[in-house]
């Protein structure tokens, strides 16, 4: 018990000498259904991927691509975060029944969906392992799927241009990802998640939104910044999502092109990716309103100093 004491006063010193930093990025950029899917892929156990001093376990699938694992992570007290226990994913609607197999060997218990209605409707609710169905928790997107799914479907590059070009999509995603910090309903639905990941009685957890990015990518961020993960590491994962999601989206520019909906589709680039000036919105926003990290966490989540102990004696070994 002291060891786990003194581990939560070195995480919270940690988290409050930090400068905050990270957040989501365009994971709406899913487009409308009749768009490609993922490509065919043999079944895989979890793969490795070394990204500086760390290892990204993901979980390969052929109907989602941005699976991961975690754990793994070295902390700044000595500790090392667990696995097997929280994993962040994009949408899980095109999962395979091979997909499902792999999906229940996680032992998951609960699966939390930030994404709201709309894009439900168009990408379709997750297909999940018999016994479990995804708790939805919508995160605010700032109608940003809705503009999407205008954009492309008018087929008029002009409209298209003056709707996500000169800058125009990055700002959009900036404004987005401040709203993690400055929504109220949105901080609730993070809250929400980190307690139940911090319930000693809640068994394996997956959080996701669409592309498992912006929304999952900000919890993920948050969670191991919160585990005295350090920034440095914390934005390694974030901007990972750019390696794993690289060739479905590139694939998505390359049908909207052939299809003749988007001229340019490399307006939707900005959409598409996590980026470091997305997160730095929102850790800026995150200093201006709570004065660092751990005020986020405290203030602007509400997890209190027991939660936050939880965490540790939950997560970290």
């Amino acid at each position: 018990m002291r060891r786990d004491r003194n581990r939560l006063a070195s995480a919270v010193l940690a988290c409050s000498a930090l400068a905050a930093a990270a957040v989501p990025s365009a994971a709406y950029a899913a487009a409308p259904a009749s768009l490609p899917q993922h490509r065919h892929r043999p079944p895989a156990t979890a793969t490795a991927t070394a990204t500086a001093t760390e290892t990204i376990r993901q979980i390969p699938l052929q109907g989602a691509v941005n699976v991961r694992d975690l754990g793994g992570y070295d902390t700044y007290t000595g500790g090392r975060v667990r696995q097997g226990l929280v994993y962040r994913s994009d949408a899980l609607g095109k999962l395979t029944a091979a997909d499902i197999t792999t999906v229940s060997g996680l032992g998951l218990t609960k699966v939390v969906d930030f994404r709201i209605p709309m894009e439900v409707r168009y990408d379709g609710a997750d297909r999940l392992p018999p016994g479990l169905a995804a708790t939805s928790r919508p995160v605010s997107d700032l109608g940003l799927y809705g503009t999407l799914v205008t954009a492309i479907s008018s087929g008029d590059p002009v409209q298209q241009e003056q709707m996500l070009g000169g800058g125009r999509a990055e700002a959009y995603m900036r404004d987005i990802y401040r709203t993690f910090v400055t929504n109220p309903e949105n901080r609730a639905q993070f809250a929400a998640t980190l307690r139940e990941v911090a319930d000693g009685n809640q068994g394996p957890l997956l959080f996701h939104c669409t592309s498992g990015k912006d929304r999952t990518g900000w919890t993920s961020y948050v969670l191991l910044r919160a585990l005295a993960v350090p920034k440095e590491t914390a934005e390694r994962d974030y901007l990972a999502s750019n390696t794993f999601r690289a060739a479905y989206d590139a694939q998505v520019r390359a049908g909207l092109k052939q299809s003749g909906r988007m001229q340019n589709p490399d307006l939707l680039i900005p959409l598409q990716e996590v980026r470091q000036d997305y997160l730095d919105a929102a850790t800026a926003q995150l200093e201006a309103d709570y004065g660092g990290f751990y005020g986020y966490l405290v203030n602007g989540l509400g997890l209190d100093l027991r939660t936050l102990s939880k965490l540790q004696d939950k997560l970290v070994r």
